[in-house]
């Protein structure tokens, strides 16, 4: 290290301590264009080529474009949309953000301890999420020390024995957080969940519990199953689908082609939304050359700008709708056959939908009484429905009640559990189920805890665990003193910013299983380790040779990923390598289990598996035929694994609409150049918003009832439980958006959202329902 670097003083170290968890506030130069009415297409493809060739070197590539996504290949390490049960296109089965998030893994760049020696944790705090991410792969584990200010290497056996130290130092298990992200694979969940409750804990928060957890708990509840019902060929053959809530362009991009498929085979589409997406509106398909040349297919029959969180005051003025045509010609609209085998609750929600003011309803949700009536009548006719949704419907107080709706209107119509017809929520990371299948959850149940006991004659804990809530809370007031994540980036992912980042900084030790830099690394416990592991599209060689693992779709099928490039450091471990070898160290002298044979031959782990969960029988021999296979899935068959045996309707609260003057409900969106938290550029091309991430989407209305113009700069407020917080610099943008209501990306804007704001009964942070207000810059 240079004197430069040797010679910091105190005051560098205190800078150290605080560095930025948020990004910086900096503009970067803004152009705006008009918003696109056509998705993917040729600039999609030239996308996707621009990014695999910029970061990537041409053979490695080309290498990934032809394997990604195809039976016997790796699965994208973007989002969980399933891949055709057939024969997969020649074109390749990746779409524009698929490309960008395999040339983020793939990069050719790479950093090592000569980068961290130049680089203090303050200086890289100052980059943008864009410029930290695309400094390259991770090569070796690194460590940072109480009062240093740099990260140095350390050994891969001195970092588990670290970290073992550390955890078996620890007053209880449950002073222990182990978090997962989304594209952990089967094999490394299962290891992660079996390792911390032979440790003793059930602290096992995940993304999940940030994003779908609500869809889990309101299907769970009125269907017997957390998961979705539908196939991809389900939305092939719908009469009508609704996409509530979601943004399939930018966030599933080869959903469109299912779309396209239904709208061919004469299925009508609608989008339920705040804002409307180039990707609803026309998508050209890239896979098929005469659709290249021709502009396209119109998607979507009917967009519906609904106010943000005001989803459920819809479906109650669809069922009013519903019940008026269903008095005219009684059994014309409602499937009384179906419910009358397959339900429970019906009477009590007749009687609710009785009570409904459509009047009022319909005021509250901002909509025209011609474009609600239009899709009531949709509904009406049709037999075969299937209801689509994402994080609209998820991050709101009412999330559950959102789902349970859902289901309401399905339940009616008799659509669950037949072809074409089901329900749908859409995915984000390409295992955030598959991790759940696997026991990664906080709030395991008492039959799969049994299970693991008997087959691994350890004795886990029953004791419910933290959501990432309650887990920040906890590290906050000093009751969880190792944070231990499994992929992703917390910070950035987290509400509360500032505070999530207190508590993070509380501990004594955070450990980051990454592939790449991450501003989460730079928000640091006492002590700070950063493990780097193999990507998906890279070769896995243990012991017994080359290793695949599986992961699990949005829609239940299970199958293998296996990767094609050789790795970028030989100092890189797979993560199954990584939980096993720590629970060698930390459980030494105590274990029951061989970890060691599991990771030298990952069979053995599936092995386990199918021992352990049901429906994965025959896991190894099944799982390495050409697709995979479907796991059981009750809802499906209208088996429903509820208390009463029964699909279950619900009767649930109205949702007022109410913002006092100069008041918004922000939603926090992803831009198109981004997954999850991380950035692949800076332009939202849809929404022609071109090289700037600090933007507030904002009606035109609502700008002159401020006296402001768009273009002004603004500081933004929400207010919750008597705690402000603040985002200072945004660009205003006029944006078809229903008045009230203003958009914002995260993780810039995550900073707003309360910690203690969140769904009732799965504790999502209300992340698309924040109350703020908005003030000029310097005003």
């Amino acid at each position: 290290m240079d004197d430069e670097n040797k010679n910091i003083d105190q005051k560098d170290k205190e800078l150290d301590k605080n560095a930025m968890a948020v990004p910086p506030e900096e503009f970067t130069g803004i152009h705006l264009n008009q918003p696109k009415q056509n998705s993917v297409g040729f600039p999609a493809l030239a996308s996707a080529m621009g990014h695999a060739f910029k970061y990537m070197s041409p053979v490695p590539a080309l290498k990934t474009m032809f394997r990604v996504n195809q039976k016997g290949g790796f699965d994208c390490p973007g989002c969980a949309w399933p891949d055709p049960d057939d024969d997969r296109s020649p074109f390749g089965e990746y779409c524009e953000n698929g490309m960008k998030a395999i040339a983020e893994e793939a990069t050719n760049k790479s950093i090592d301890r000569f980068f961290f020696e130049k680089n203090s944790v303050q200086k890289m705090s100052e980059w943008s999420d864009f410029e930290i991410g695309k400094k390259g792969r991770l090569k070796e584990p690194m460590v940072i020390f109480e009062d240093e200010t740099h990260y140095s290497p350390i050994s891969w056996n001195e970092a588990f024995n670290l970290i073992a130290e550390e955890l078996n130092g620890l007053d209880s298990p449950n002073e222990a957080l182990f978090y997962t992200s989304g594209r952990t694979s089967n094999e490394a969940a299962f290891l992660y969940q079996l390792f911390a409750r032979e440790y003793g804990t059930n602290n096992l928060p995940d993304c999940s519990n940030m994003c779908h957890e609500s869809s889990g708990q309101g299907l769970s509840q009125t269907l017997g199953i957390g998961k979705g019902s539908v196939t991809l060929e389900d939305l092939h053959k719908s009469e009508l689908i609704l996409v509530i809530g979601q943004n399939p362009g930018t966030n599933h991009p080869r959903m469109l082609s299912a779309l396209e498929k239904c709208k061919e085979n004469g299925g009508q589409v609608v989008s339920v939304n705040p804002l409307p997406e180039a990707g609803l509106i026309k998508f050209t398909n890239p896979q098929r050359p005469l659709k290249m040349v021709s502009g396209g297919s119109e998607l979507c029959d009917l967009h519906l700008p609904i106010r943000i969180n005001q989803d459920v005051s819809l479906f109650k003025a669809l069922m009013a709708l519903m019940w008026e045509a269903e008095k005219k010609n009684p059994g014309a609209v409602f499937d009384h056959d179906f419910i009358k085998e397959y339900t429970s609750g019906y009477e009590d929600l007749l009687e609710d939908i009785k009570s409904y003011d459509y009047s009022a309803l319909l005021q509250q949700t901002g909509l025209s009484d011609k474009d609600v009536r239009a899709l009531a009548q949709m509904i009406i006719e049709k037999k075969k429905i299937i209801i689509c949704w994402a994080m609209g419907l998820t991050q709101h107080e009412n999330s559950v009640d959102n789902i349970k709706e859902v289901v309401n209107i399905l339940l009616l119509k008799g659509s669950i559990g037949k072809e074409g017809a089901g329900t749908c929520p859409v995915r984000g990371h390409s295992n955030v189920q598959g991790d759940r299948t696997m026991g990664i959850w906080e709030a395991p149940k008492a039959a799969f805890l049994d299970k693991l006991d008997t087959v691994f004659g350890i004795k886990s804990p029953r004791e419910h665990g933290y959501p990432v809530v309650d887990a920040i809370n906890a590290m906050h007031k000093g009751q969880a003193k190792v944070f231990f994540a499994m992929g992703g980036n917390f910070i950035s992912a987290t509400p509360d910013t500032s505070y999530t980042a207190e508590a993070l900084r509380n501990t004594n030790l955070t450990v980051h299983v990454s592939t790449k830099l991450n501003r989460s690394h730079l928000v640091h416990g006492k002590t700070g380790l950063i493990l780097p592991c193999l990507g998906r599209t890279e070769n896995d060689l243990q012991v017994s040779g080359e290793q695949f693992v599986t992961v699990e779709n949005s829609m239940g099928i299970v199958h293998s990923s296996q990767g094609v490039l050789k790795p970028v450091s030989y100092d890189l471990m797979s993560e199954p390598a990584i939980v096993g070898n720590l629970a060698k160290i930390t459980l030494a002298g105590k274990t029951k289990i061989n970890w060691q044979e599991m990771v030298d031959n990952y069979d053995l782990i599936r092995d386990a598996i199918e021992q352990v969960i049901p429906g994965f029988e025959n896991y190894n021999e099944r799982v390495r035929e050409p697709g995979g296979f479907y796991l059981p899935n009750g809802a499906r068959t209208r088996k429903f694994s509820t208390e009463s045996g029964k699909a279950n309707f619900s009767v649930l609260p109205r949702r007022p609409w109410t913002l006092g003057e100069k008041e918004f409900l922000m939603m926090t969106i992803r831009s198109h150049d981004q997954y999850n938290t991380t950035i692949y550029g800076l332009d939202d091309r849809y929404r022609g918003i071109i090289n700037e991430r600090r933007v507030v989407l904002i009606n035109d209305n609502d700008i002159q009832k401020l006296n402001l113009n768009a273009g002004d700069v603004v500081n933004i407020k929400s207010v919750f439980n008597g705690v402000e917080r603040f985002a200072n610099k945004f660009i205003l943008v006029s944006y078809p958006i229903p008045e009230g209501c203003i958009a914002t990306y995260f993780p810039e804007a995550n900073t707003l959202v309360p910690i203690d704001q969140f769904a009732r009964g799965s504790k999502t942070p209300a992340s698309k329902s924040v109350l703020v207000t908005i003030a000029k810059q310097n005003d």
